[in-house]
């Protein structure tokens, strides 16, 4: 999309209907001025976590987003961060129409071949001719981990990384180009060096969450750590994991691929030691529960936060204990083994986090805006989940 804007033809504040006039959301007026800046940045306000499965077609994208009418708008577009998988695939049927050509050929001719990627797939046939690893996943907390029941997602959410693999050598290439300010490995420029820069300028702020970013850029997040700034972007699928951190200053970068596992764990020890070794930069520390956290009202919290991927409802029990049940959906109930209920603790003001890990990693429940009544208006664990009506 960057290399577009360079080439004139993709203004970044234009509405999206500029470049797909047909485009619809079930709030006529949101879809009419959401921008592709607003997409880049997660702040476009829609329903963002949906898997509609459009076939293995070239069509499957543009199929996908046809889909889009009934998605309702969760909040102004630009009022706030909610990370937004559906508004990627928007963006990727947007290069799609401008190409005139399938999102995988444009990922091909624009980023593998002038990166000399030689280990890069985007989808399963290409990737079972390379050494790809199965997903893991656990059929129970505590369980060991167990291969996925399937390699990957459906192929309309590839846009937002659904389908899309590469060995850690290839991803590090693509690193490198950004590192070096939008050049190939053979001194070509692949992103002008404006472009390449203004990806990584925050554009937003995020909620207090642990472990994302402080602030998104135009598709990387940054972190304000101690000894200088990070760039990166993490991504998760069904028993996949990968973690990739940059930082500019330093030249260095480091990409983390996992296919199952404690993967927190393995980040920290991995990826903080190479940020602290080699670019003096220290992560912050994960946040940890207190199990002797002081009881408290949490009225403001109790509730039914709802999502097409699933419904997540916080309740208080008699002796003032906190809980959180998560219940996927679709796709996701079909694929999940989250715990049923899992016992919460006080953080600090506005988050609550659990006592049981997740991939070593205690998720923290941050709940943000005003129903009108005092109550939280959204539960925010990196996508806004607004309160359902009682």
């Amino acid at each position: 999309a960057m290399q577009l804007v360079d080439e004139g033809t993709l203004d970044l504040d234009e509405p999206v209907r500029t470049y797909l006039p047909d485009f619809k959301l079930a709030d006529d007026t949101a879809a009419a001025t959401i921008t592709t800046r607003q997409l880049m940045c997660h702040v476009s306000g829609f329903e963002g976590d949906f898997f509609t499965d459009t076939g293995q077609g070239d069509d499957c994208l543009e199929k996908f987003v046809a889909t889009f009418g009934t998605m309702p708008q969760l909040f102004p577009p630009g009022e706030r961060f909610s990370y937004n998988n559906a508004a990627y695939c928007l963006m990727g049927r947007i290069v799609e129409v401008l190409r005139g050509k399938p999102y995988d050929a444009c990922l091909r001719d624009h980023l593998f071949t002038p990166l000399g990627l030689t280990h890069a797939a985007t989808g399963p046939h290409e990737a079972i001719l390379h050494r790809a690893a199965v997903g893991h996943t656990r059929p129970a907390p505590g369980a060991a981990p167990q291969p996925a029941a399937v390699w990957a997602a459906v192929r309309s959410n590839a846009a937002a990384g659904a389908m899309l693999a590469m060995r850690p050598r290839d991803l590090l290439a693509f690193a490198r180009m950004h590192l070096a300010d939008g050049l190939g490995p053979d001194g070509t420029r692949v992103l002008s060096a404006e472009s390449a820069r203004a990806m990584r300028e925050p554009q937003v702020d995020v909620p207090y969450l642990g472990f994302m970013g402080d602030h998104w850029g135009l598709g990387w997040e940054t972190f304000d750590l101690d000894g200088g700034t990070v760039v990166g972007h993490d991504g998760g699928t069904i028993g996949q994991a990968a973690i990739l951190r940059l930082v500019p200053d330093r030249d260095v970068a480091v990409a983390l691929q996992l296919n199952g596992g404690d993967v927190i764990g393995v980040y920290v020890e991995i990826v903080g030691r190479v940020l602290r070794e080699l670019a003096g930069v220290e992560l912050r520390p994960l946040p940890k529960p207190n199990r002797d956290a002081p009881r408290i009202d949490a009225s403001r919290y109790v509730g039914t936060y709802t999502a097409a991927a699933g419904d997540t409802v916080i309740s208080q029990d008699t002796d003032g204990r906190l809980w959180v049940e998560r219940k996927p959906k679709g796709i996701l109930a079909e694929l999940d083994s989250l715990p049923e209920k899992v016992e919460l603790v006080p953080d600090r003001e506005g988050t609550l986090i659990a006592l049981v890990p997740e991939q070593g990693f205690h998720r923290l429940y941050t709940f943000v805006g005003d129903d009108g009544s005092g109550r939280a208006q959204f539960l925010h664990t990196g996508r806004a989940d607004r309160r359902a009506a009682e």
